[in-house]
């Protein structure tokens, strides 16, 4: 059963830093962990689950929407099955439940891992 679970979320003051981990287990012989893509999205209270970035396969490839772009950066581990989102600069705006996945629309995601940015 493939499972993905996140980590790393916490309570930071703005203009603070984070970095949340994705692991995967559960993957299948004929398409391994390093095999996907995996995608972040987020959902902030009362508003609708997000994409916000993803990286290829082999980690050589990055995108990022334009209210992340240039403070969020991913990378992956694919002998760890791990994908790592770092942030900084972050923003009242940041708050909110953070998921990976291995499809665009995050109905593959996570339980989630909880990001408070405070004033």
């Amino acid at each position: 059963q493939v499972q993905l679970v996140e980590s790393g979320g916490d309570t930071v003051h703005i203009g603070g830093s984070l970095t949340l981990s994705c692991v995967g287990s559960g993957f299948p012989v004929g398409f391994p962990f390093n095999s996907h893509w995996i995608y972040w999205l987020r959902q902030a209270p009362g508003k609708a689950l997000t994409y916000i970035s993803s990286i290829s396969p082999t980690g050589d490839s990055t995108e990022y929407t334009s209210d992340v772009k240039g403070r969020f950066t991913l990378a992956r581990d694919n002998a760890k099955n791990t994908v790592q989102l770092q942030m900084s600069d972050l923003k009242l705006e940041d708050t909110a439940k953070y998921f990976c996945a291995y499809t665009r629309s995050g109905g593959s995601r996570g339980r989630g891992t909880q990001v408070t940015v405070s004033s």
